[in-house]
């Protein structure tokens, strides 16, 4: 059940980075055209203004297609219209005059050779492999020559939509790490959660369950009450607690000496802090664990700390074991993975959104696009890092296992 809750958790981290370019990508006029709960093939599907949404078998995650994410080339028509045109050559026309158009960059000339190639492919009878590629290739080309294709729209818009996917990430570990201190231990009470074997507390009869709420007839806080002990420095204590909604005052008692001060050998209950508190805290957690996580990063770049790294499969075992341990734990667990997720992103390496984010910027300043042929030479590099993270993590993985 642990491992089931771990995937599911998972499986969320990643719905909630696509929510995130969706939702974004919408609010800046760059409609999606697919948004999925899950991996196809699709369960079930409904089309909403232009927009579809469906429920994948896979039910891990989910994906977002927002068109046009780089300008199209002739090798796009090539490898969506080639099995099309070997079948029919009368299709050989229309093809070469959208390949002409996308090479020469002429937006409008090359939806009009998209056109008369759609009109082309209606009166010609294909197979249902070359029907299938050919239907996805006109799809895919009159998305991508659309007025709301990616790679068209300004620069700052752009920036929001790839952005939002690690922002969501980060948005939500500081939501879990808020519940967390909300409702975890942060900080001591004046409840005793527990009382130590042959300390002073005992011999004086404080019980866990006990709420301590006075010293020596003053009124102590939880903050004060540690105070109050230490500096008694050995002199008798009259301690006053309440116990089923009854004050009682406690025999004369004498601190014990540690070497951290005067003690009674109480351990307190911890309880959460409210929600201003508690966001404040998140908020500055989120910021010391994507620094730490940085650090990381930068050690891994200088071939230090590889076996922190993990894959997929340890992440599961890791959240597994959290829930075992506790809702505190997992909720600990699942903040840092998202965070994990987020910076992992950030990378600026093709094709993670890091890699999307330097290029967007790099186009803004230039005032042009970068070739696609830049684009996927780095992507190629990018992807190979990214496998290598991955195979090192299941090493890793794998050889704790063993």
């Amino acid at each position: 059940m642990s491992i089931a809750i771990a995937i599911l958790g998972l499986g969320l981290l990643v719905l909630v980075h696509e929510a995130g370019h969706f939702f974004a990508s919408l609010a800046v006029g760059l409609r999606p055209r697919r948004f999925y709960l899950g991996f196809p093939p699709a369960l079930v599907k409904v089309k909403r203004r232009g927009i579809e949404y469906g429920i994948g078998v896979v039910p891990l995650g989910g994906f977002v297609t927002i068109p046009g994410m780089h300008r199209p080339i002739s090798h796009d028509a090539e490898r969506r219209f080639s099995r099309a045109v070997s079948e029919v050559p009368a299709l050989a026309g229309p093809y070469d005059r959208v390949r002409r158009a996308l090479d020469g960059e002429d937006t409008d000339a090359a939806l009009a050779a998209v056109d008369e190639l759609e009109q082309t492919l209606r009166e010609r009878r294909l197979s249902p492999e070359a029907a299938s590629s050919a239907g996805r290739g006109l799809t895919e080309l009159r998305d991508a020559l659309g007025p709301d294709a990616y790679w068209k729209a300004a620069t700052w818009r752009r920036l929001v939509a790839i952005l939002a996917g690690p922002g969501a990430n980060v948005l939500l570990a500081i939501v879990l790490l808020t519940v967390l201190f909300m409702t975890g231990s942060v900080k001591p009470s004046r409840i005793v959660a527990g009382v130590e074997s042959g300390s002073p507390a005992q011999k004086a009869g404080i019980q866990a369950g006990d709420r301590v709420v006075a010293i020596n007839g003053a009124r102590v806080t939880p903050k004060k009450l540690p105070d109050a002990i230490v500096e008694s420095h050995g002199r008798p204590l009259t301690v006053t607690i309440e116990r089923d909604g009854r004050t009682h005052v406690l025999p004369k008692v004498t601190a014990m000496k540690t070497p951290e001060g005067y003690r009674l050998g109480i351990v307190r209950k911890g309880v959460g802090v409210g929600p201003g508190d508690a966001f404040v805290r998140s908020v500055k957690w989120t910021g010391i664990i994507t620094k730490e996580m940085g650090v990381s990063l930068g050690h891994l770049a200088q071939g230090q700390g590889r076996k922190d790294v993990s894959s997929p499969i340890g992440i599961v075992q890791g959240s597994a074991d959290a829930v075992k341990q506790g809702t505190s734990s997992y909720l600990w667990v699942l903040s840092l993975v998202s965070l994990s997720l987020a910076l992992l992103n950030l990378l600026p390496l093709l094709p993670l959104d890091g890699g999307h984010i330097l290029f967007t910027l790099i186009e803004g300043a230039r005032g042009r696009l970068v070739r696609r042929e830049i684009y996927e030479r780095v992507s190629f590099v990018g992807l190979a890092l990214v496998l290598l993270l991955f195979f090192l993590g299941l090493s890793n993985d794998i050889s704790g296992l063993s």
